[in-house]
């Protein structure tokens, strides 16, 4: 059954993109498993060819949900230090009318500082396509003194899909066990208006760090454990994000006791209030279970809503799968200055 009013409200929040309504980003719970979503610093960070895919279901219970997909490959050229990425991300919202199609390529360059301390700055250039489906949406002009006339055209005359270029970059500086890093995306502040008008898209920064503490006797004495021997370690992280009015912070850490990992997380900034009426920024709690065995690596992760939209949002659920190509021997043979980051490996 067409529901008229919702239909027609979600059009105008998409329409009013344009005189200062600002949507954020797509977000993963899963931050760590889509690196390269995060940040082009990590490009070719895996130091083999890598997989990634992620998907996303925010708030199924409500009809307009959030889906959104992302696909990246990255490769590590040793000699260069630089590695490169392709990045596929599609966000559908509201009844599945409005979608973003972003395709990115992006470079980053490893720079040696110390024995210990390596930097890693990245770059990405992107091309958006945001478009809107009419189908099945009622329009103001559709309402008469009689009420609903699905026989009036509704279309609006002045819109059209939209198409933009779009710049991000990104840094990250790391040891064998601790990194930092930061971003910033939409740096040229795209135009993302569906009507002619004038609505830069808001910056979005980032800053997030991790460290990798390991449990077992032969990795805390610093010698490196076989393939055939299992990881065990605890790793806090935490991202920061910022974009507009809106700031948000994911806070957690996993355990692995390979080939299993649990985490616990929260999403929120208790002191801070939500730029919506002063609310409590209070988002989510999310659970992770996941798989790591050799150069797969899967995880699912369901975030409890503990927002006020609790009863009816359903959570989101949040699936990522990693892989990376085995390799020659000697392809295997990396410089002494090629190090792994101390990240998630799924």
């Amino acid at each position: 059954m067409l529901k008229p009013v919702r239909s027609f409200s979600f059009l105008l929040a998409v329409l009013l993109g344009a005189s200062g309504l600002r949507a954020q980003d797509p977000q993963y719970s899963q931050f760590y498993a889509a690196p390269l979503y995060l940040s082009p610093a990590f490009a070719g960070s895996a130091l083999a060819p890598r997989v990634v895919v992620n998907y996303r279901n925010q708030w199924p219970s409500l009809e307009a949900s959030y889906v959104t997909y992302s696909a990246s490959f990255d490769y590590y050229f040793p000699r260069a230090k630089s590695g490169v990425g392709l990045l596929v991300t599609r966000d559908v919202q509201g009844f599945g009318k409005f979608q973003n199609t972003d395709i990115g390529a992006q470079y980053a360059y490893q720079l040696e500082l110390s024995d210990e301390w390596a930097f890693r700055a990245g770059l990405q250039a992107s091309y958006v396509l945001r478009g809107l489906n009419y189908y099945g949406l009622t329009f103001g002009n559709q309402y008469t003194s009689k009420g609903f006339d699905p026989s009036r055209p509704g279309e609006p005359s002045n819109y059209e899909n939209k198409g933009y270029v779009d710049l991000s970059s990104g840094g990250l500086l790391f040891s064998q066990r601790f990194y930092v890093g930061f971003s910033a995306h939409h740096m040229n502040r795209p135009n993302q208006s569906f009507t002619g008008d004038v609505s830069p898209l808001p910056m979005k920064s980032t800053i997030t760090a991790g460290v990798n503490i390991p449990l077992d006797k032969k990795t805390k004495r610093g010698l490196k454990i076989s393939k055939n021997e299992r990881e065990v370690s605890f790793s806090p992280a935490l991202l920061y994000k910022r974009q507009g009015k809106f700031s948000q912070l994911d806070a957690g850490a996993y355990f692995t006791y390979e080939p299993l990992v649990v985490g616990l997380w929260y999403r929120g900034i208790p002191l801070l209030k939500s730029s919506l009426e002063g609310l409590n920024n209070h988002d989510a709690a999310i659970f992770l279970v996941g798989f790591k065995n050799n150069n797969l690596s899967l995880g699912y992760s369901y975030d409890l809503t503990i927002s006020s939209l609790t009863p009816s949002t359903g959570g989101s659920h949040e699936i990522s799968i990693a892989y990376l190509f085995p390799q020659s021997p000697k392809r295997r043979k990396m410089p002494r200055s090629a190090r792994r980051l101390p990240c998630p490996k799924f």
